[in-house]
Parts: structure tokens; C-alpha cells; sequence
């Protein structure tokens, strides 16, 4: 690449045709992984605009008198495979589709920021045609990050906070439960010990009746003796 804005506006066209490419390649994945309908069905949406796409760009190409092709795209694979690893985590559904949305409008972003500046410079080179073509791919891109906001904001990032605060829930529930069981055991071992001083003070209060029954005793006998000595 020369040092022309004219070239380089070539080199980033060149960018965004490999970059939708591989977008067309990875979209199918995403989609099958998302649980929410809605969700689905608007990457399915994508997948043809797309492909709609890398056709708009093989327009812009002739416009300009330039074969069609493609410069490998180190931004996007970068994005991608991000995406990538979040399909592999293990996770509740609601938080899959949060973090489907996340990494397609990362994708969205991307794009919006390169076919802006692609529809600035050609304007500002007189490209009108490949101007037109991109403005209307730029436009989809916001359309399509616009959807996403709302399908997340629709109730999949509610869903998924909940999901989040029941899982910590459970684990503050497995936490207490072992301490649980402890405070039980040690309900228990204070129950014996009360049980204990109970027996303890029912054999003295039995004690204390027996001695009392014995100096009844004692008296009576003392009280016979008496009288017996008087008859006498």
C-alpha cells in the first residue's frame, strides 16, 4: 500500500470483504447457540444481511474499476474467537444469550466504526456510488446493534441476573449448611446436659422426700413413747 487515501481506502475495503466473510462463517454457530427465539432469529436475520453484504462490497470493488478480494482481517478473527470461546462456556441459558449478545454487537461495533470511515472517505474522494453502497451497510449495522440492545434489554439480562443471584443463593445455602448440622449437634449435647441436672435434682428432691418421710417417722415414734410413759 502506497501512501494515498485512495489506496488505503482500497486496503480497508479489502479488510471489511474478509471480515464479512468470516462473519458469514461463524453467525450459523452463534445462532444455534442462542435459546432465546427472538435472539435467534435475529442472528438468522444477520446471516442474510451478511451475505447481502459481501455482495454490496463486490459492487463497491467494480465501481471503482477493482477486483474483489480480500486482505485477512486480524480485528475480527481477534473478535471471533472471543465469541468463540464464550460458546464453550458452561452456563445457564439466559447467560449464553447475554454473552451471544455481547460478542455480536463487539462484531457490530467493529463494523459500524469501519464502514464509517469508509463512507467518509469516499464521500470525501468524490466515490459517490461506493459511498451510497456503504451508507446502507453502515445503516443495517446500527439497525442490527439497535435490536440487540432491545432483545437484551427486553428481558435477557433481567433473566440472566436472576439466574446469577439463585446460583449465589445456593452457595451461601451449601456454605451454612455444614454449620447447621453443628449448631444442631451442639443442641443436642445441651439437651443431655439439661436432662442431666433434671435427673440430678429429681433424685435430690426424691432425697429430700425420703428424709422428710424418715423424721416423720422419728417423731411419731418419739411422740407413741411418750404418751405410754404418761398411761404408765
Amino acid at each position: 500500500m502506497s501512501g494515498s487515501l485512495h489506496d488505503a481506502f482500497l486496503d480497508e475495503l479489502r479488510d471489511a470483504f474478509d471480515a464479512e466473510k468470516q462473519i458469514t462463517r461463524a453467525l450459523p454457530r452463534v445462532a444455534k447457540a442462542a435459546s432465546s427465539p427472538q435472539l435467534r432469529a435475529a442472528f438468522e436475520q444477520h446471516i442474510q444481511e451478511t451475505k447481502a453484504q459481501v455482495e454490496r462490497l463486490t459492487r463497491v470493488f467494480e465501481s471503482l474499476g477493482e477486483k474483489p478480494r480480500g486482505k485477512h482481517c486480524d480485528g475480527m478473527a481477534g473478535i471471533l474467537e472471543e465469541a468463540k470461546s464464550a460458546l464453550e462456556e458452561e452456563t445457564e441459558d439466559a447467560t449464553m444469550d447475554a454473552l451471544l449478545i455481547a460478542s455480536a454487537q463487539r462484531v457490530e461495533h467493529y463494523e459500524m466504526a469501519a464502514y464509517g470511515t469508509l463512507v467518509a472517505w469516499a464521500e470525501a474522494m468524490g466515490h459517490d456510488e461506493a459511498a451510497r453502497l456503504l451508507r446502507e451497510t453502515l445503516d443495517e449495522e446500527k439497525a442490527t446493534d439497535e435490536k440487540l440492545t432491545a432483545i437484551a434489554e427486553g428481558g435477557i439480562n433481567r433473566d440472566a441476573a436472576s439466574s446469577s443471584t439463585d446460583d449465589e443463593s445456593e452457595a451461601e445455602e451449601a456454605q451454612a449448611e455444614p454449620q447447621g448440622r453443628s449448631a444442631t449437634g451442639g443442641r443436642r449435647a445441651t439437651g443431655t446436659g439439661a436432662s442431666g441436672r433434671t435427673v440430678a435434682a429429681a433424685t435430690t428432691r426424691g432425697g429430700g422426700r425420703s428424709t422428710s418421710r424418715s423424721t416423720t417417722s422419728r417423731t411419731s415414734a418419739r411422740g407413741a413413747k411418750a404418751t405410754g410413759a404418761r398411761k404408765r
